[in-house]
C-alpha cells in the first residue's frame, strides 16, 4: 500500500492501474471487493 492523496483510490499490479475510482473516491464511492479482486485476477493471468 501506498497513501495517495485525500479522496485517491487506484489499484496498481506491478506498476500498472488496473482500478481507479477517479472522482468518485472523493465522495466515497469505492469499486466492490469482487470487482477489485477480477481485476487483479485479470491483469495476473493475462
Amino acid at each position: 500500500m501506498v497513501r495517495g492523496r485525500y479522496g485517491e483510490f487506484k489499484v496498481l499490479v506491478d506498476g500498472e492501474i488496473v482500478i481507479d475510482a477517479g472522482v468518485r473516491a472523493v465522495l466515497g464511492v469505492l469499486p466492490s471487493g469482487r470487482k477489485v479482486v477480477d481485476a487483479v485476477r485479470a491483469r495476473l493471468s493475462g
